[in-house]
């Protein structure tokens, strides 16, 4: 299919929710295109120092679900993250901004029955996962997660700290078994680490209001 692209330091997974600022003169044309179209852009990886995206670069479709446009001409736009495709090669257009044409694809298909106690364990993490960022602060409200393993482990995969260069192979990966396994190991010791920090934002939450009191000891 033919696809506007926007090449951005972001990885974006289907199914998760992101907000966006649009500035540049070229991106404001695209968003404007796309609004009088199908509401749907590609959000891919740029290449080295700027440089467009290479061909066979995995990417997302972000479909637009809001746009509060500014006075001066920029926007905030929130997007949803729809399906994942490779860029196949670039399309001779004559817009300011790249236009693609990519190949469309689906996880693999596997059986899922074999994979309940996995998810099972999967979502009790991610339950974890998302409260205690919550009360670190930097998270959202608890997510409503997905009941098959493709669409719980990249929303759980979304919530990660980690590098950009994980986030984008992990996007790539088209089995939901392989994406639930690499996410148990991970998130132990990630759910750990942000538990004890979510612990001690209660702790400080409570000095002064009626919280446990240090021993004080005179001599």
């Amino acid at each position: 299919m033919r696809l506007p692209l926007f090449p951005l330091e972001v990885v974006l997974y289907p199914g998760t929710i992101l907000p966006l600022h649009i500035f540049e003169p070229r991106y404001r044309t695209m968003l404007a295109d796309c609004l009088s179209g199908d509401r749907r852009f590609g959000l891919v990886l740029p290449g080295p120092d700027g440089e467009p995206p290479s061909t066979g670069v995995i990417g997302t479709i972000a479909e637009i679900r809001a746009s509060q446009p500014m006075e001066d001409g920029r926007a905030n736009i929130l997007v949803e993250g729809g399906p994942r495709f490779m860029l196949r090669r670039y399309l001779p257009e004559d817009t300011p901004y790249l236009v693609g044409l990519v190949d469309l694809f689906e996880d693999d298909e596997e059986d899922e029955s074999e994979q309940a106690r996995s998810l099972v364990e999967l979502r009790q993490l991610a339950d974890r996962l998302a409260e205690a960022r919550r009360v670190i602060g930097d998270g959202v409200p608890m997510p409503d997660w997905a009941a098959d393993a493709g669409g719980l482990s990249l929303q759980v995969a979304s919530l990660l700290d980690v590098d950009i260069t994980f986030k984008q192979r992990f996007l790539g990966i088209r089995s939901p078994a392989y994406r639930v396994q690499l996410l148990l190991q991970l998130l132990p010791g990630m759910v750990a680490e942000l538990e004890a920090r979510a612990l001690v934002k209660r702790r400080a939450g409570r000095n002064g209001t009626g919280g446990a009191r240090p021993d004080i000891v005179i001599s």
